[in-house]
């Protein structure tokens, strides 16, 4: 789209349309991207600095990941807490800082032990920066705001994460030292540049002292909202297909030029961007969140069985069923997404959003530690009844969310002594 002179007002409104509202959500938005930038660039490079460079053996690469991905699946709720009790704006600042700080001492990373120490701060802090932000949200959002920024921030981080990418490509097409260390200096950087904007935002306010009889981590001990949260990291799942099961896939079980692959992530890449703000505006509450939910879990199966058939018939035959069936991955993602927001805040009681939101958000965590050893037998080795066996998960997991939100919200109304509202 041209931006000209003479219709300069009609351009920035629609640019305005495409942006959230001015002010905190639109602050976030920009926190976002710059913090999905540096993450883009150091992710792609990352695996060829340790290997290449500092010269960790794949064995090494991949222990440590796992030991980083585990202690980073632990620091959602405690630091949650944390920013509960500190203030969750300036919890998330200090910590996007100190990530800064660790991302600068994978420069100095030499041996193993030093790469399992830096990757599994990095972790810790990475996760519970995260749980803090949302904390902020909640805090200084207006809850009519929150699904919407929120799907802003999905559809920005897409393209941080593309741009971060793409700069990223310059280094590993140069392939030295110098250009590795320029992106993690870019990443250090972009931390501390989202450090910074998020005290931009209000001061916000802290619990006050918990009673007595309250445990530390009230949300360990909150099993409606557990639930919940262990069927969305079921759910979560679907988030590996095309990371993890459609390469292998096509690759092995179909005709499809390889090629393929690629053009379906970046269309799920560009769909989200496009549409995930539009398709959320359609789901502001627990009763429509309950219904789309169960909806999404029926279009995977459809998915599901979609790519199950890609193992048949002509090359063209199944790059048409991988094409139709990937639409149907988009939109159940954007559905599920935007579902699941409102679960994560709508059913966290006013005050805990730090350890609520960081026990919820385990669930990404969650899935790329479990994806493999759940898409790979099924999808992959499973053949065409292993898609459909992986679709019938999530036709469980989305019938199973009624009953379970119906819980959560009943507990939280008896607590409150407010009359239930069916969902």
């Amino acid at each position: 789209m041209s931006l000209t002179m003479h219709r300069g007002h009609m351009s920035t409104s629609t640019l305005n349309k495409a942006l959230p509202e001015r002010g905190n959500p639109r602050l976030f938005a920009f926190v976002s991207l710059v913090n999905s930038a540096g993450r883009g660039a150091f992710l792609t490079c990352s695996a060829l600095y340790f290997t290449h460079i500092v010269g960790l053996s794949l064995w090494e690469l991949g222990v440590g990941l796992t030991i980083a991905g585990v202690a980073g699946l632990f620091a959602g709720v405690p630091f949650g807490y944390l920013a509960d009790r500190r203030g969750p704006r300036e919890t998330a600042s200090a910590l996007l800082a100190l990530s800064a700080v660790t991302s600068v001492s994978f420069m100095f990373v030499s041996s193993f032990v030093a790469f399992v120490a830096a990757s599994c701060l990095f972790a810790l802090l990475e996760r519970g920066g995260s749980a803090a932000r949302q904390a902020t949200l909640a805090a200084v959002l207006e809850k009519s705001q929150a699904v919407t920024t929120r799907a802003y921030l999905r559809a920005v981080a897409n393209i941080g994460m593309a741009v971060g990418t793409g700069l990223a490509g310059i280094a590993l097409a140069l392939d030295s030292r110098p250009y590795y260390i320029a992106v993690l200096a870019f990443n250090s950087v972009a931390l501390a540049v989202c450090s910074l904007l998020m005290l931009r935002l209000p001061k916000t306010g802290v619990i006050p002292p918990k009673r007595v009889d309250e445990p530390r981590l009230v949300v360990l001990r909150d099993r409606p909202y557990a639930t919940v949260a262990l069927i969305n990291f079921v759910m979560m799942l679907q988030f590996q297909i095309l990371d993890i099961a459609l390469p292998l896939w096509v690759a092995r079980h179909t005709t499809a030029p390889r090629s393929i692959i690629a053009a379906l992530i970046l269309f799920n890449t560009v769909a989200v961007v496009l549409l995930q703000v539009r398709v959320s505006k359609k789901i502001g509450d627990i009763a429509s969140a309950v219904r789309w939910w169960r909806i999404s879990g029926f279009i995977l199966f459809g998915a599901c069985f979609l790519f199950s058939l890609s193992a048949n018939g002509s090359p063209l035959f199944a790059c048409v069923m991988l094409a139709l069936a990937a639409i149907l991955h988009v939109y159940a993602e954007l559905l599920q997404s935007a579902a699941s927001w409102v679960f994560s805040f709508d059913l966290a009681p006013e005050g805990r959003h730090g350890q609520y939101q960081g026990f919820f958000n385990t669930g990404l965590s969650f899935s790329d530690m479990v994806a493999p050893v759940v898409l790979i037998p099924l999808a992959v080795e499973g053949g065409s009844l292993g898609w459909l066996a992986l679709g019938a998960i999530f036709i469980g997991a989305g019938l199973a969310a009624a009953p379970a939100v119906r819980w959560a919200v009943n507990s939280r109304e008896a607590a409150a002594g407010i009359q239930n509202v069916a969902v």
